[in-house]
């Protein structure tokens, strides 16, 4: 009864537009993009300053990561957030989203479209729909439109026999010469999927599910070719993150690793060909943290 009780709710909630998201509007200005790993421990945050200045929070880390999101945006200056991606309904994704939905105000939310019966998801929908946010479920191969100088495109996003991993939005974004790859949770069979399904050779890319022995195959990364790897997990997490062998795969394609869980809060700045990573701290000063 619950379960249906939270479907009805979820269905509620829902607006189905066409085949583009668009979010507002914006002049063609020459800004970096900025793209920061926010360290939420074991979970995703990506939060996005476009080269317009249009601002995108893509998943919110666990329920106990709220507050650090919340304090990270506005060290950031952020007042309000544009749009907000939920990749998909784990807790270690829509968790701190509870609290950012709470303190800043946010003009629109991509979903993934996937029902999670679960006493997170069902205080994630009831906020968005007691503020009245716009939401869109997100579809294959649709283009984002936020910022006319990015080309962001969905790769994956949910389906009637995924799970919830496998129904993560994964995002291709573009800017000039610059190419990232936001995988989400996916795991190998969407991988072959996608890199059979589209050109997805990209300078940077977060490794999916925190470096799970259930992604990041050979094959997919040789395709992907990134020269630099995001890995988004807890020192001494409870599930082996990341996996020897990914580590190994990655090591084998020659890309530089970076890690939350060593660095704490990486950013990414690029004008559209060069890169530039920014770190909040030296692997030494997390083994010191990790051993005190």
């Amino acid at each position: 009864m619950m379960r249906r009780f939270y479907f009805s709710l979820f269905c509620c909630f829902i607006l189905w537009m066409g085949s583009a998201i668009h979010i507002g509007e914006a002049e063609q200005k020459k800004f970096p993009l900025k793209v920061h790993f926010i360290d939420v421990g074991q979970g995703d945050s990506i939060f996005i300053q476009t080269p317009n200045r249009k601002t995108i929070l893509i998943d919110g880390g666990p329920p106990e990561a709220g507050k650090t999101v919340i304090h990270y945006l506005q060290k950031q200056g952020v007042t309000e957030i544009d749009l907000i991606i939920a990749t998909h309904p784990d807790i270690d994704h829509i968790g701190g989203l509870l609290h950012v939905l709470e303190k800043i105000p946010v003009k629109f939310i991509v979903d993934s479209g996937k029902f999670h019966a679960t006493k997170t998801y069902f205080q994630y929908v009831t906020q968005i729909r007691e503020q009245m946010i716009p939401v869109q479920v997100a579809k294959e191969k649709e283009k984002i439109s936020i910022d006319p100088l990015l080309d962001i495109k969905v790769l994956n996003t949910t389906g009637k026999i995924k799970t919830n991993n496998q129904s993560s939005i994964v995002l291709h974004i573009k800017y000039d010469d610059s190419e990232l790859l936001l995988t989400g949770d996916i795991d190998r069979f969407q991988e072959k999927r996608i890199r059979k399904k589209y050109n997805i050779k990209s300078d940077i890319l977060k490794v999916a599910h925190h470096g799970s022995k259930t992604s990041s195959t050979m094959s997919f990364l040789k395709e992907v070719d990134p020269q630099i790897t995001i890995l988004t997990y807890d020192i001494g997490n409870d599930f082996g993150h990341p996996h020897k062998k990914v580590i190994q795969n990655l090591n084998k394609i020659d890309t530089t690793i970076y890690s939350t869980a060593v660095y704490g809060n990486i950013i990414l700045y690029t004008e559209g060909s060069e890169y530039m990573i920014d770190i909040e701290k030296s692997p030494v000063e997390a083994l010191q943290e990790k051993t005190n």
